[in-house]
């Protein structure tokens, strides 16, 4: 069974249906905004790790994570 089977269209409207029963109207697009603003600062979190970089190593991007050797 493959995942398009699982998740068509169908399910995404019955979906939609639920949540604006649930959350009401009005209130979706706050949802979605907050949403929206979570997985951007979360985005700036992960990049906030990845560019660290020491001061004298000619800026490569190091790992804070120790590695495995």
């Amino acid at each position: 069974m493959f995942l398009g089977e699982i998740f068509g269209p169908d399910l995404l409207v019955v979906v939609i249906v639920i949540a604006v029963v649930i959350f009401g109207g009005s209130s979706i697009p706050k949802l979605a905004r907050s949403l929206g603003q979570a997985k951007s600062e979360f985005k700036t979190g992960l990049n906030s790790l990845n560019v660290t970089t020491n001061p004298g190593d000619d800026n490569t991007a190091t790992s804070p994570f120790p590695t495995q050797g």
